[in-house]
């Protein structure tokens, strides 16, 4: 697993895997897209608006909103 996070996007991406082909993205909501690998298994996590689902207060714990 490797977290990057982009500042000047406000934009976190959790990756599960290494990428293996092509990535269908999923968009769950406003603020969370999911990539699914070939298999069907998430390859990978975009979080955007990352700094309001990612709050020092909620020790890293995901926001429902």
């Amino acid at each position: 697993m490797k977290l990057t996070y982009d500042s000047r996007h406000n934009i976190a991406y959790i990756r599960l895997q290494e990428k293996k082909g092509q990535i269908e993205t999923i968009r769950v909501s406003d603020e969370l897209n999911v990539d699914l690998a070939p298999d069907g298994t998430v390859y990978g996590i975009e979080l955007l608006n990352a700094n309001q689902q990612l709050r020092a207060e909620d020790r890293g714990n995901l926001s429902s909103g």
